[in-house]
């Protein structure tokens, strides 16, 4: 026969028990999961806007430095490379129109994973574009794929439209 013992906890250790206890309760209270959902949708469509709002002179009319940072300035870092961006005028207008049109799913929780998904291919296209920006680029392909994987929370258009 074995006998079990039921481990015995002292008044100290109960009390940092206590505590720990406490401390993650506030921290369920603060951090609840629509909210971080939401935050996380806010945090990565951000970045993208700017760079976005910044390619732009008008309504589909893209501005000339756009055009000129993928004719001239960026390149894909590929082995054997680095090489130039077919199609420069294009590709500027497809990856402007994306950075406009992805956050603003984003934000709205509409096609939200979809739009995390097209966020998180600008995000390996960009790490190919700026190597060493992989700290900042893992950061948003982190979001992207946590928005991917636990969708856009309560606080979106996909929660009502289900």
């Amino acid at each position: 026969m074995t006998s079990e013992r039921t481990p015995v906890v002292s008044d100290r250790q109960q009390k940092i028990i206590s505590l720990i206890e406490w401390m993650n309760a506030i921290v369920r209270a603060i951090a609840q999961p629509s909210l971080t959902q939401l935050v996380l949708r806010l945090g990565l469509a951000i970045p993208f806007w700017r760079s976005g709002v910044l390619k732009w002179d008008s309504f589909l009319q893209l501005n000339d430095t756009a055009i000129l940072l993928f004719s001239s300035e960026f390149q894909l870092h590929l082995p054997g490379g680095p090489y130039p961006f077919p199609a420069p005028a294009a590709t500027a207008f497809a990856a402007g129109s994306a950075e406009i049109l992805l956050p603003i799913l984003l934000v709205l929780g509409l096609a939200t994973r979809a739009a995390a998904l097209g966020l998180l291919m600008m995000t390996l296209i960009v790490q190919l574009t700026v190597p060493d920006g992989w700290p900042l680029h893992l950061t948003w392909a982190a979001m992207a794929l946590g928005i991917m994987a636990w969708g856009p929370g309560r606080m979106s258009l996909d929660h009502f439209i289900k």
